[in-house]
């Protein structure tokens, strides 16, 4: 028997995947709106802090890639799936949850302890994604390297205003 998904299933897939991630950024800027309008704006920024129009292309082209790497682990013929599965739908929810305890929660300290642990769930399917499909493990480096950077000022914002 023939295990291979077809080039509609996996056009569907990769479709399936990137309304996922619409959905993750959509309920990370309902949240995000909440705090953008006059909390982040008061906020004393650090140095480093980019400009706000920065955020928005930088996350479209990250969520795309989180779209298609799920897309890619999801399709690998490799076996046992099921972890990185799991590690990758933990990142999403971690992803969405730091928006609605940093913008809506207004809580910069919580919201370090969730992005921390987001950044472990992002390296952990990274390492166990690489089996699977290491062109999807290496789409992820990116949204790595930005939620350290996201970290790093999380953890400002919360020093120089807490």
């Amino acid at each position: 028997m023939d295990n291979r998904i077809s080039t509609g299933g996996t056009v569907a897939v990769h479709a399936g995947f990137i309304l996922v991630c619409a959905l993750v950024a959509a309920t990370g800027g309902l949240a995000n709106s909440y705090g953008l309008t006059s909390w982040y704006p008061a906020l004393v920024k650090p140095i480093f802090n980019p400009p706000n129009w920065v955020f928005g292309p930088v996350w479209t082209v990250l969520y795309v890639m989180i779209a298609v790497a799920g897309a890619r682990y999801v399709l690998s013929p490799m076996r046992d799936k099921e972890p990185v599965l799991a590690l990758y739908a933990t990142q999403l929810a971690l992803n969405a949850a730091w928006s609605w305890v940093f913008f809506y929660g207004q809580s910069m300290g919580a919201a370090i302890a969730v992005i921390v642990a987001l950044w472990f769930a992002i390296l952990a399917t990274i390492v166990y994604g690489w089996t699977k499909d290491r062109l999807a493990s290496l789409l992820l480096i990116p949204y790595l390297a930005w939620v350290s950077y996201a970290t790093l000022l999380n953890v400002a914002l919360w020093r120089l205003n807490g």
